[in-house]
């Protein structure tokens, strides 16, 4: 067993989630793998296993729960938060992971390959190109962790949506004046999130296109 099962399991319970042994293993592999490749490639500034533990993979799933159904693409994805960590716990689920860093889109890619994983794909292109938009085409729904502002979060998802699609914005503190500035084109609604052994304010903000855009 993983030195790191029973935190985990025990973690992930705590957010009200009942994962198989099997997506807790799938986890701890993916948490193993980018401890390993961070010691040449730098793809975190978080480099203690057990930090990693909370504030990567149990803040990522704080969202699962809340996460809306359907085709994901995840901007910004950079080591595969939260994107990967989804795709590892529902494997019915469609991801797109983007990000436009190479050494991290090829640590996916590696990480993808060696676990024969079929529900997730690792994109190398900056959100803005208009052929990755072409290619990629529409997502139900759409994640980040890394915008430091949710308006440009907006407008770079926006050429990914369809009239139905949904934003999914991890936040720590509510963009209270960002989600004024939307509110004339996007519903809002902000969950608060309770991450275990971590004394600091989450929150997941989900935007709908209000239905006469």
């Amino acid at each position: 067993m993983h030195l790191f099962f029973q935190e985990l399991k025990r973690g992930s319970e705590k957010l009200g989630l009942q994962l198989s042994d099997d997506a807790l293993n799938l986890l701890l592999k993916y948490q193993d793998a980018l401890v390993l490749w961070n010691k040449a490639y730098n793809l975190t500034a978080i480099r203690d296993p057990k930090e990693m533990l909370v504030k990567h993979l149990l803040d990522s799933l704080s969202i699962l729960k809340d996460l809306p159904e359907g085709r994901l693409l995840d901007i910004g994805t950079g080591g595969g938060m939260p994107g990967m960590i989804i795709a590892l716990c529902q494997p019915h689920r469609t991801c797109v992971l983007l990000d436009s860093n190479g050494k991290k889109i090829r640590f996916l890619k590696q990480f993808i390959a060696d676990l024969k994983l079929k529900n997730v794909t690792a994109v190398q292109t900056r959100v803005e190109d208009v052929d990755a938009i072409g290619q990629l085409g529409e997502f139900d729904v759409i994640t980040s962790r890394a915008f430091a502002s949710l308006t440009d979060f907006v407008s770079a998802a926006t050429p990914y949506m369809h009239s139905s699609s949904q934003i999914c914005a991890m936040k720590g503190l509510v963009p209270i004046d960002e989600i004024e500035s939307l509110k004339t084109t996007f519903q809002s609604q902000i969950t608060p999130l309770k991450v275990p052994r971590l004394d600091e304010q989450r929150h997941l903000v989900i935007l709908k296109k209000l239905l006469d855009q």
